[in-house]
């Protein structure tokens, strides 16, 4: 599993994603975005963590 993004470009990117009020379920950031998606479970524990994460930084 290759990582291509950086802990805090994840955190912009779904902070980007959020704020244009795209979908944010796992499944469909998975399928729409899946190097966002395995970036963001490289550094966070779940996807809803890096949600919180995003959203609290």
């Amino acid at each position: 599993m290759e990582v291509t993004m950086s802990s805090a470009e994840v955190l912009e990117e779904i902070k980007r994603l959020n704020s244009s009020g795209s979908n944010m379920s796992k499944k469909f950031v998975k399928k729409a975005n899946p190097n966002l998606m395995r970036s963001a479970l490289h550094y966070f524990p779940d996807w809803d963590s890096a949600i919180e994460r995003s959203i609290s930084s």
